[in-house]
């Protein structure tokens, strides 16, 4: 830990000359999957990696119950679809880094880790006209200590989820809008992180978003069970 902190300490300085805001020091060290509170509270994220599918409607549901969120985009997507991105930004969303080209973590070698979020960051800057935020989320959710050292170092900290929603898995693997809602419901308990996706895979239904479907039914029913709605930026100022 104190190698770790050394490092992030020297990183911190080179990144306050390049605009770049690393985590704060209490994030790092571990993967995070549920904000520490015993408050109910409930922060919602999306990934994306595939196509724009959905989007329009997650963003319109978004504003339409002045919701937060915080989007994880790959530095592919980002490269892929500019716009989409830069919507995300627009809407007041938080942007995360997801890696560039999804690869799993931990069959990467620590410089070909870094590599890979160094490029999705500057894919994201690029396309958003921001500041990502210094969150990072595993590809596939595959972490080890080593692989958390590593984007610690780069001034990162491990956000990831509580539960996934799966509607990503589509029709095509037996999810529908009723399952997806059902998992989110079941997974409510203070402080937790879900897991939406945005776009859509071939397999799954390549025109079908079943968590854009699905977000208006979960906002309204964890509200109705008393709970908030919190952007998972606050993290930084605890």
């Amino acid at each position: 830990m104190n190698r770790l902190r050394t490092a992030v300490a020297a990183l911190a300085a080179l990144a306050s000359l390049l605009g770049f805001a690393p985590a704060p020091e209490p994030l790092l060290g571990t993967e995070i999957r549920r904000i520490p509170t015993e408050a109910r509270v409930l922060a919602l994220t999306f990934n994306a990696a595939w196509n724009e599918t959905g989007l329009d409607t997650v963003l319109a549901v978004l504003r339409d119950r002045a919701a937060p969120a915080v989007f994880f985009p790959t530095g592919d997507f980002a490269d892929r679809h500019p716009d989409a991105v830069r919507a995300i930004a627009a809407a007041g969303h938080g942007l995360g880094n997801h890696s560039y080209s999804h690869p799993d973590f931990t069959t990467l070698t620590p410089d070909q880790a870094r590599a890979e979020v160094r490029r999705a960051d500057t894919a994201i800057r690029r396309a958003a006209d921001a500041d990502p935020l210094p969150f990072f989320r595993f590809p596939y959710s595959a972490t080890t200590p080593q692989a958390i050292e590593t984007v610690n170092g780069l001034g990162y900290a491990d956000l990831e989820f509580t539960t996934d929603t799966n509607g990503y898995l589509g029709p095509g693997h037996g999810m529908t809008t009723d399952r997806a809602v059902d998992r989110a419901l079941a997974a409510l308990t203070p402080g937790a992180v879900l897991q939406l996706h945005v776009g859509a895979t071939d397999e799954g239904g390549p025109d079908t978003c079943l968590d854009a479907e699905a977000l208006p039914r979960i906002i309204d029913a964890a509200r109705a069970r008393g709970y908030r709605l919190i952007d998972l930026r606050t993290l930084l100022n605890r």
